[in-house]
């Protein structure tokens, strides 16, 4: 018999079979809420202040009230981790808006609602890490900063997700997102780089990409190597004709996409520098971070 995890729901650390949320709750009705995905690694949960700020950010941005404090956020996600007796993992924070009558407004919600679950995950089987992720551009858009601004990680996801089946659906592993203008904006769950003439370079936030926690760590990770690294806007035809390619995520890690609407990058394999970012973030992740056991 499989071992229930432990979740924490508004202040209790409880089994999974009794971690409920009201049908009644807006973030079920109506997508009104907010979430992060963090990871922990070696008992060490990495960057988790830079995800704490990210979701009380994203909270602020919807005038969502979070009935913790930072610091205890913090806490609680610890405990969970903790609870469950995990080394490796992915942490799942959820908030939503919480229970009230229907109708949008939020300001009949009394009070936010918090889930946090601690539990393992594999985004892309090892052979994909391997060899490399073959992407297909979606016809789903990312929203205009004045729609649903991007850097909100909103309960809303429905774009992410007709965007992903898309993806599925032409055969690929990963789509690849454009804004309004046919720019370059993030895959579905992923920020993007490419590399040409030994230079990396990623599209700027404006274009629609997601604040990544691990697209930061690649800034400093490119800034160590003594790699360059640019904000610009791309195009498919950049994505084409770069060298190398790889995509960025909590989930995901970091991870070579070799192969964009058939046409194959560079060599079609994992490229060098590439592989220098990858290795160079395991290092990072598996030996720094917030510890859980100490």
């Amino acid at each position: 018999m499989t071992k229930e995890l432990l979740i924490y729901l508004d202040g209790k650390i409880v089994p999974e079979s009794q971690a409920k949320i009201s049908v009644f709750d807006h973030g079920l009705l109506y997508g009104d809420g907010c979430f992060e995905g963090i990871r922990f690694y070696n008992g060490r949960v990495f960057r988790l202040e830079e995800h704490t700020r990210r979701i009380y950010d994203s909270a602020k941005s919807l005038l969502l009230t979070i009935p913790m404090t930072p610091e205890e956020m913090i806490g609680a996600t610890v405990e969970t981790v903790k609870a469950n007796g995990l080394r490796d993992g992915y942490i799942r924070t959820v908030i939503t808006r919480g229970v009230g009558p229907m109708g949008l407004s939020p300001y009949k919600c009394p009070k936010a609602s918090v889930f946090i679950i601690a539990a393992s995950i594999q985004l892309y089987p090892p052979s994909a890490y391997e060899n490399g992720l073959v992407m297909a551009t979606v016809a789903t858009r990312r929203p205009r900063h004045d729609i649903l601004p991007p850097q909100v990680k909103s309960l809303n996801y429905l774009n992410n997700v007709m965007a992903k089946v898309e993806a599925i659906q032409a055969g690929a592993e990963e789509g690849l997102m454009l804004n309004d203008q046919g720019l370059v904006a993030e895959c579905t769950g992923d920020n993007i780089f490419i590399i040409r003439d030994g230079a990396i370079s990623t599209p700027p936030l404006s274009a629609g990409a997601l604040d990544g926690i691990t697209r930061r760590v690649v800034f400093e990770i490119a800034a160590t190597l003594g790699i360059p690294l640019h904000e610009r806007d791309l195009t498919r035809h950049d994505i084409f004709t770069a060298d190398e390619c790889f995509l960025t995520g909590t989930a995901a890690e970091v991870i070579a996409a070799v192969k964009l609407d058939q046409r194959v990058i560079g060599d079609g394999k994992p490229g060098v520098i590439t592989k220098r970012v990858i290795a160079k973030f395991r290092e990072i992740a598996n030996s720094t971070g917030t510890p859980v056991y100490e």
